[in-house]
């Protein structure tokens, strides 16, 4: 209903009008949930959420799980859990040469400096900070090594070079690199040929030198058993006379009488006395 007086306009009376209160009530019940409903959050697995305030980063870092913040605050979630990047490149070696050379890190974010990362970087960390350092570190480790060397035993010391280059640059700026691995290296064909040609004659040639080992070691065991015989028969050779082989004689003669065997036994030899022994 509208009042009217001299000195003023119309004046309205609304406070007894209770659907004006009604409405009043229900959007402030939704004030409140919507109020409640951006205070609670939740931090998926593998991961933390750091809080901004107007852009600004507050610096606190929240773990997994149910959390209730200040409603005016924004979360940006980050991922904590191990990851791979695998990088396809061409590199140089040490003689010039241009190789294909696939690479694997393996790395995780430092959850402690999560909010260092988000404030200096950027939630593109993976783009801005790794990719490019970890290039640079492949392209520097393989410059230092020969094609031959890195085709055939020098990978783990081109990936440990690799390792600790980026561990130096990303750790401390709060990514924690865990291994690098090189899965491939690709050469140009002609060196890749020479190089098992190269391998082929090494490994025929290890191969002669072995037999020929085997060879010497035999012609020894050879000589070493010939020698024995030798000396053997020389020793025997001192040891019998013949004076010995008549007394053994004379032995086997009279053991041979003794038998119950049917035999002939001529006594007297001229040369050397001993008996002659003639079956039945």
């Amino acid at each position: 209903m509208a009042l009217y007086s001299d000195s003023r306009g119309p004046v309205i009376n609304v406070g007894g009008n209770p659907l004006v209160k009604v409405i009043g009530a229900g959007f402030l019940f939704l004030l409140i949930i919507i109020f409640l409903f951006n205070s609670v959050i939740k931090v998926p697995t593998g991961a933390v959420t750091v809080l901004t305030l107007f852009g600004r980063v507050t610096g606190e870092v929240l773990p997994e799980g149910i959390h209730v913040i200040n409603p005016l605050k924004s979360t940006n979630d980050l991922s904590i859990r191990t990851q791979e990047i695998k990088e396809s490149a061409s590199v140089p070696s040490a003689e010039g040469l241009v190789m294909n050379l696939d690479t694997s890190l393996i790395y995780h974010l430092n959850p402690e400096k999560a909010a260092d990362v988000f404030r200096s970087v950027g939630p593109r960390y993976l783009d801005v900070l790794i990719e490019p350092n970890l290039r640079a570190a492949i392209r520097e480790a393989t410059a230092s090594h020969s094609a031959n060397a890195l085709y055939t035993g020098e990978r783990e010391m081109v990936a440990k070079q690799v390792f600790d280059q980026l561990a130096a640059k990303v750790g401390q700026r709060g990514v924690t690199v865990e291994s690098v691995l090189l899965r491939d290296i690709q050469l140009p064909l002609t060196l890749k040929a020479s190089i098992e040609t190269k391998q082929q004659a090494e490994q025929e040639a290890l191969a002669m030198n072995f037999r020929l080992q085997k060879e010497k070691q035999e012609a020894e065991r050879k000589r070493i058993e010939a020698a024995g015989i030798r000396d053997f028969q020389q020793i025997v050779a001192q040891g019998i006379s013949t004076q010995l082989l008549e007394w053994k004689g004379i032995e086997a003669t009279e053991n041979l009488a003794k038998s119950p065997n049917a035999k002939v036994v001529v006594i007297g030899n001229n040369k050397n006395g001993l008996p002659l022994i003639l079956g039945q």
